[in-house]
């Protein structure tokens, strides 16, 4: 008896024991056969040699939902039926297998082994979707590292670009598009903090101070994802004109007036992209007190050598 069939045997005998009711040794008896049955069924795959049973037994396997054996004896098979008709079969449910298990990472490894061994193989496109969708449910929170993100983005892309006609191509951009609102997010968090942390600290990263980090990176995000959506673009719009006020306002005395002047000029490009902005009352304020700055000392520093 193997040591999994014993373990097995102690817990349906300890559950014979406990149960008071009539038949009930019998109910574990006949638990404690299936048992061994399944377990004398795995001992023997394990021991043989005749791959091809391995093979179609796994298939079988993948079918009942059982994915994880099926995974095991799909990982043992594959390398054997290298260079076989059935080689490129088996590597993919091997992903697939994967897949319907949650572990996304080695689903993504497999699918995309396959379509790198098997450019012009019968499962390449679901290959290529499927090692993106992997990537895709990997995605950490959006305050982490999200090189998983571009990764996924980056095979979605690809995807696309080779199979431009796919049935799967709105949901698949979808998905792209749903990724990028992420990195925005991520950015526009970066950009929140920068300005939540104000005059505190200096960040040596962009040279100067943390308004300027808010701006470089709100900026940054604007100009890298342009087809983010319109209420958050309009949010990562305000933050620079709110950072560029309150740098201004914290200005030595020779960058001030420039600094007010680059507000005015900021308040303008925010009101002709979002002539209805919830924020359009507050940006005019920060309009009217930047002009009549700029109005006030703005002319004596004309004169300043």
């Amino acid at each position: 008896m193997c040591d999994v069939c014993r373990i097995c045997f102690f817990f349906v005998y300890l559950h014979a024991e406990c149960m008071v009711r009539p038949g009930s040794i019998l109910v574990s008896l006949l638990l404690l056969g299936g048992v061994m049955t399944s377990c004398s069924r795995m001992n023997a795959l394990e021991k043989t040699t005749d791959f091809e049973y391995k093979y179609e037994v796994a298939k079988q396997l993948f079918m009942e939902g059982k994915y994880a054996r099926a995974s095991l004896l799909f990982a043992e098979v594959v390398t054997i039926m290298k260079g076989t008709a059935n080689a490129e079969e088996s590597l993919y449910i091997l992903a697939m297998s994967n897949f319907c298990q949650k572990d996304y990472e080695s689903a993504s490894q497999y699918f995309r082994k396959y379509y790198q061994m098997y450019p012009r193989g019968l499962y390449v496109e679901y290959a290529h979707y499927y090692c993106g969708l992997s990537l895709y449910n990997m995605i950490p929170d959006v305050r982490l590292d999200q090189q998983s993100t571009y990764d996924a983005i980056k095979e979605f892309q690809e995807f696309l670009d080779n199979y431009p006609t796919t049935g799967i191509k709105a949901q698949t951009q979808n998905m792209i598009f749903q990724l990028q609102d992420r990195l925005v997010e991520k950015e526009y968090l970066a950009a929140k903090l920068y300005y939540d942390l104000g005059s505190y600290l200096t960040n040596c990263q962009f040279g100067g101070s943390n308004w300027e980090a808010c701006v470089v990176t709100a900026e940054n995000a604007l100009r890298d994802f342009p087809y983010a959506e319109a209420w958050r673009r309009e949010d990562l719009s305000i933050m620079i004109l709110r950072a560029k006020y309150r740098l201004a306002q914290q200005s030595v005395e020779t960058k001030r007036v420039q600094r007010y002047r680059d507000c005015v000029d900021e308040y303008y490009a925010f009101r002709n992209d979002y002539p209805e902005s919830k924020y359009l009352n507050e940006a005019h304020g920060i309009f009217t007190k930047s002009d009549d700055f700029v109005k006030k000392h703005g002319k004596e520093e004309d004169y300043v050598d």
